[in-house]
């Protein structure tokens, strides 16, 4: 067996690559017909999801799982490595399980937390492929979300240089475009800081329309929520030319339809329509689906990729972005909604690391070394922050579903501390197994595997965390009080006014909250760890996503922007000019 204690996350891919499944054999595992797999390469398959959708549905479902976590560090908590181990405890096991993950951003891929293939002997394949594009998916996002900011930019300037009679002869129609309040930037899938607030259309008039603009990273587009939340091609269609650009002077909506530009954007994400398939390091089916990045998006694996995953499996495994204040939290009141499945079970991943951060540990600052206290016992700490713990522990208990806490385990972690975990969560009634998934795979996630099998077997009765036909205060007030534990939310000035506007028109009125907020807290500030009261929850601006279905409240000071740090991952990316191979990934 493979040491991952002595080897990196690129080298043990690398080694299992060499006997990975064909995609042939991975759809056979996940009960695919031939016909049913689009080859994409040698190692990497799509999936016909119009084909496979109407073959199986009528097919019985599987049990649905569900993977959070608890409130992380920045360094994350090994979510995907934990889906990975999940999946491959289950097969041990004798089940027939499946997965659907993220497709990593180039932001983090590049820059500090590596590219959410999982790690160690929990990781999925081919890593090299998965981490620098996959299938292209966020590149298609990417082009079809700038030729809308292409289309509005250039419409602008025509309606600058031409009067009302010579665009009518261009076969336009004047929008009156409104230059102070264009909705979308441009974006691009890098964390480039330098890009956030720029100005563009400098020179003369034949060199577009100046104005204040900027860029966000592509995994925050519209879109990339679009793409997670849509049935079918029909609905994507419909969803993209509903998004709205920008308003005209008068106060009216400019969509993508008005600027003639969303069905040259849908032609761009007709195949990324299907998820793509790939293998974790013990040959289970592993379907890759929409992005990352829950404290600024929808942050799921699609819908598309999860209604195939159930009809094909016995247990069919899908994560979610960060903790379960944010990530679960839009699996609940979002993607349940769109999709109509309801969770079995759910996994809050756990790490002792974490926990004595939340408990009062130093400051956990990407790129730089852990303090010792983080790795040598230290039970007070552990005992402080298991309050983290709890609250997540609560949040899921509100939806209804039977919580499973996954302790994932470092070999940091003292057997003291990780009974004392154990006995705070068994007297909290809470299923706790530990999983050593990371260092043994499938293996060392057995008893994980059993307390899933366990919480599936046990009642539950899913609900949702707010009325979907209340008041968009109210909704937002439920998620605030009930999930993050607000006294109250305070909704500033730009935030009221909108919020006026949206309440006065009964169809925006009927989209759903989709919160933005850090991920570093159960709060708005990324400094209160552990569990935060006696807030209240500053709402600065409201965003309107209606292609995607969605209100997007912001809560506190966050970026769609990420920034690069000062010792990113690239640093220690190269290539092996002999083999070609790619090497330093993680």
């Amino acid at each position: 067996m493979l040491d991952p204690t002595q080897l990196a996350d690129w080298q043990i891919a690398e080694a299992a690559e060499a006997t990975m499944k064909t995609p042939g054999e991975l759809a056979q595992a996940l009960g695919l017909l031939p016909e049913e797999i689009i080859p994409y390469g040698r190692q990497i398959a799509r999936v016909d999801q119009m084909a496979i959708r109407k073959r199986l549905a009528n097919a019985p479902k599987g049990k649905y799982v569900d993977v959070t976590a608890i409130t992380p560090t920045p360094l994350g908590e090994g979510k995907t490595t934990t889906t990975i181990g999940l999946i491959q405890g289950l097969a041990k096991r004798g089940r027939r399980v499946s997965g659907a993950i993220r497709q990593p951003s180039g932001g983090p891929t590049f820059n500090i937390k590596g590219s959410a293939a999982g790690g160690g002997l929990a990781q999925c394949i081919p890593l090299t492929t998965f981490s620098m594009g996959l299938t292209g998916d966020i590149d298609k996002i990417t082009n079809a979300h700038n030729l809308a900011m292409v289309a509005l930019t250039s419409r602008m300037q025509h309606e600058r240089n031409y009067d009302d009679a010579q665009l009518a002869k261009r076969g336009l129609r004047r929008l009156d475009i409104d230059p102070q309040r264009v909705q979308m930037k441009w974006v691009i899938d890098f964390c480039a800081q330098a890009l956030r607030n720029i100005t563009i259309g400098q020179g003369g008039k034949m060199d577009g329309y100046p104005m204040d603009s900027g860029f966000a990273i592509s995994v925050s587009s519209e879109l990339m929520a679009i793409l997670a939340m849509a049935n079918d091609l029909k609905d994507l269609r419909e969803r993209i030319g509903k998004i709205v650009v920008a308003y005209s002077r008068s106060g009216s909506p400019v969509t993508t339809h008005d600027l003639e530009v969303d069905g040259a954007m849908t032609a761009f994400l007709v195949d990324a329509l299907n998820p793509t398939l790939i293998s974790t390091l013990e040959g289970q089916p592993i379907l890759v689906h929409a992005g990352p990045f829950a404290n600024i998006a929808i942050g799921q694996s699609s819908v598309i990729a999860d209604q195939i995953g159930v009809r094909c499996s016995e247990y069919h495994v899908t994560e979610s972005g960060f903790g379960s204040d944010i990530g679960y939290e839009k699996f609940v009141d979002l993607k349940c909604r769109a999709s109509g499945l309801r969770p079995d079970a759910v996994v809050i991943v756990a790490t002792i690391r974490a926990l004595k951060m939340h408990g009062g540990g130093p400051v956990v600052k990407p790129g730089a070394k852990l303090d010792e206290v983080y790795v040598k016992e230290n039970l007070p700490l552990v005992e402080a922050g298991c309050q983290n713990l709890l609250a997540h522990l609560e949040i899921v208990r509100k939806s209804g579903v039977q919580p499973v806490v996954c302790l994932n385990h470092f070999y940091t972690d003292t057997d003291e501390e990780v009974r004392l975990v154990r006995r705070i969560c068994e007297e909290a009634g809470a299923l706790t197994a530990l999983s050593k998934h990371w260092q043994f795979g499938g293996e060392g996630a057995l008893e994980l595997a059993e307390a899933v099998e366990e919480a599936c077997r046990r009642p539950n009765a899913f609900q949702h965390f707010y009325r979907e036909d209340a008041p968009i205060r109210e909704r937002i007030l439920d998620v605030a009080r009930q999930v993050y534990g607000a006294d109250d939310i305070q909704l500033l000035p730009e935030a009221q006014a909108k919020l006026d506007l949206y309440q006065n028109d009964p169809e925006t009125a009927a989209l759903q909250v989709c919160m933005v907020k850090t991920h570093l807290s159960l709060s708005h500030n990324p400094d209160l760890k552990g569990r935060p009261s006696g807030f209240t929850l500053p709402i600065r601006d409201i965003l309107l996503y209606r292609g995607a279905g969605f209100l997007v409240p912001v809560a506190g000071d966050i970026k769609l922007m990420p920034g690069t740090s000062s010792d990113p991952a690239f640093r220690r990316i190269d290539v092996d000019t002999e083999t070609g191979r790619i090497r330093g990934l993680f």
